[in-house]
């Protein structure tokens, strides 16, 4: 696959992890709008098959070193591109070598997406069992209202109940989104690092101009 087609495919992708767009409301225990996609592929970000055995030696190091600093998430992209600047230089830019280094940035960000998957899945099941509480509390109060001799007391703790959890979900709720964009943040910068190293493995594997 060439590489503005492997890009063309890339984007395509992206938009499909887009919020709105591909929406999968098959899992009710999933709260985000953005489709779940529980186990990213890195063939669909790199164009080579990937080498199982990693760089041993100094420049396994400074391999391993490059893949922990890209997948920081407060470094920017900016400063990544120039600390690969500086590993090129060094250690070479051939395709192979950059796929090492996509290898270790992948698995290191798509562990913690998996985490973060995990995460929001136990989140969202904490909010349907508080909103199921909430909601048997509501169905007591309404019980206790219509009987003969209600239990006022009982009714002032139910209400009183009702409005601490609705509270509790309301502000748990308002986290969601931030959450919920979590992981596609984690994509995007997985597609920009591959993207960026594969734009230095192919400088160096562009032909000579004879």
């Amino acid at each position: 696959m060439t590489r503005h087609a492997f890009l063309a495919t890339a984007a395509v992708l992206s938009l499909a992890a887009t919020p709105g767009l591909g929406a999968d409301f098959s899992d009710p225990t999933w709260p985000c709008v953005q489709r779940k996609v529980e186990v990213l592929s890195p063939g669909l970000m790199w164009p080579a098959p990937l080498q199982e055995a990693a760089p041993e030696g100094a420049q396994g190091k400074a391999v391993k070193e490059l893949a922990e600093l890209l997948s920081l998430r407060r470094v920017d992209l900016e400063t990544g591109r120039a600390e690969l600047a500086t590993f090129a230089e060094a250690q070479g830019d051939d395709l192979q070598l950059m796929g090492a280094v996509f290898s270790g940035a992948f698995d290191r960000l798509s562990a913690r997406r998996d985490r973060i998957i995990k995460g929001i899945g136990k989140f969202s099941l904490g909010q349907i069992e508080l909103s199921e509480k909430i909601d048997a509390a509501r169905v007591e109060m309404e019980a206790q209202m219509a009987s003969d001799a209600p239990d006022y007391d009982r009714v002032d703790a139910l209400e009183e109940q009702i409005d601490w959890d609705q509270r509790i979900f309301t502000d748990r709720q308002q986290s969601i989104r931030y959450l919920c964009e979590t992981p596609q943040l984690l994509e995007q910068r997985l597609y920009a690092i591959a993207q960026m190293l594969q734009e230095a493995g192919e400088a160096d594997a562009a032909p000579d101009g004879g």
